[in-house]
C-alpha cells in the first residue's frame, strides 16, 4: 500500500461524540451530526478520533458508534476510525471493529501518556502494521501524546506496507517540521494538515498536497468549499473561506491547537450546540465550557455570522460575499 491505494483528500473532520446531559452516549444526536455533515458535503470524517472522546467510551460503546457512522456514511465519504490505544494489541482490535464496519483506514497515534522513545514508537507501529488489515494513517499529534516524531522516524514508519497517510498536527507550532515532512513524504503517504491560507493554497496547486484532517467541521461546507475553491482554481474565494476557518482557530485556539477557554472537544461541541446543531455534552472527565468560554464562542460565530436566526448579529461578518 502507498498514497495511491487511496484516494482520500480534502476536508476530513475528526467529529464529536455527542453525550447526554447524564454522560449517556446519544446515537440519535449522532444521526444527526452524520447527517448534517454529509449534506454539507464534506469529503470525509473520522470517528473517535481526539475530538470523540475515545478515551471515554466503553468498548460496547465503541461498536455502536462505529456502527451509526457506518450506517449513515459508508459509500457516501471517506470514514476512518480512530484506534488509539496503549498497545498494539489494543489498536487491532478497535480496528477489528472498524474492519467490520466497511471503514476506509484507522488513525492511530503513538501511545498517549507514556512518552516512548523513537526507537519504542516504530515498534509501536510495526506491530500495528503486523495486526491490522485496513490502511493506516499516521497520526503525529504531540499535544496529546507529548512526543513528536521526527522526519526520520516518520520515514521509517512510512515504510510499512499498510501506511498510506499522516496525519502530522505541527502546522500550527512548527511550520518547519511539518514541511520538512510534506517535502520528504508526500510522493509515498498523503500527507494530511495542511494550513488553509495561502501557503495551503500553494502546496495544493504546486506541490499535490491532499487536504487536511480538521476537528469538529463546526462550519460545515465551508471547510470542504475552500478545497473545492482551489480545486477550481478560485483563488479569491479559497482566501475568503481560508480567512474565515482561520479566524475560528486564532480566536478560541492556541498555535498547538489546545483550546483558551476550555477543553478541545467542549469547544468545538459548543460550537456546534450554539448554531443549533448535535453538538451535544462533553462526558468526564471532560467538562462542558462555563459561561465565560461559551460567550468566547458565541462572539466568535457572531463575526462569522453563524449564529442562528434572531440571535444577536454583528454589524459586518469575516468573508462578507462568501456563502455559509
Amino acid at each position: 500500500m502507498d498514497r495511491d491505494s487511496i484516494d482520500w483528500r480534502g476536508y476530513i473532520p475528526a467529529i464529536t461524540t455527542p453525550f447526554d446531559a447524564n454522560g449517556a452516549l446519544d446515537l440519535n444526536a449522532e444521526r444527526q451530526l452524520c447527517r448534517w455533515l454529509l449534506n454539507e458535503g464534506i469529503h470525509g470524517m473520522i470517528a473517535l478520533g481526539t475530538q470523540g472522546e475515545w478515551f471515554s467510551l466503553s468498548r460496547g460503546e465503541r461498536r455502536d458508534m462505529l456502527r451509526v457512522v457506518s450506517e449513515e456514511l459508508k459509500g457516501h465519504m471517506t470514514i476512518i476510525a480512530g484506534c488509539n490505544a496503549f498497545t498494539a494489541e489494543e489498536v487491532s482490535a478497535n480496528a477489528a471493529l472498524a474492519a467490520e464496519f466497511g471503514f476506509d483506514g484507522v488513525l492511530v497515534t503513538p501511545p498517549p501518556y507514556v512518552c516512548p522513545t523513537e526507537g519504542e514508537i516504530y515498534e509501536f507501529y510495526r506491530r500495528v502494521n503486523e495486526l491490522v488489515t485496513l490502511p493506516i494513517c499516521v497520526y503525529n499529534w504531540p499535544p496529546g501524546t507529548h512526543v513528536n516524531m521526527s522526519r526520520a522516524l516518520l520515514e521509517r514508519i512510512c515504510e510499512l506496507d499498510r501506511v498510506v497517510a499522516i496525519k502530522n498536527s505541527t502546522a500550527g507550532f512548527d511550520m518547519n517540521h511539518y514541511l520538512d515532512v510534506f517535502f520528504s513524504l508526500n510522493d509515498r503517504v498523503r500527507v494530511f494538515g495542511m494550513p488553509t491560507n495561502d501557503l495551503g493554497i500553494s502546496l495544493t496547486l504546486q506541490h499535490g498536497a491532499d487536504g487536511t484532517m480538521g476537528a469538529g467541521a463546526v462550519l460545515g461546507r465551508e471547510y470542504a468549499d475552500y478545497f473545492e475553491a482551489i480545486w477550481d482554481g478560485d483563488i479569491d474565494r479559497a482566501r475568503a473561506l481560508g480567512q474565515r476557518l482561520d479566524l475560528v482557530m486564532s480566536r478560541l485556539f492556541n498555535p498547538d491547537y489546545t483550546a483558551k477557554y476550555g477543553s478541545t472537544q467542549g469547544t468545538f461541541k459548543a460550537l456546534l450546540n450554539l448554531q443549533g446543531l448535535p453538538g451535544g455534552h462533553t462526558r468526564a472527565p471532560v467538562m462542558d465550557l462555563d459561561e465565560h468560554g461559551l460567550e468566547k464562542v458565541r462572539e466568535t460565530l457572531a463575526i462569522l455570522d453563524r449564529l442562528p436566526a434572531g440571535s444577536v448579529q454583528p454589524a459586518r461578518a469575516v468573508g462578507a460575499g462568501v456563502s455559509a
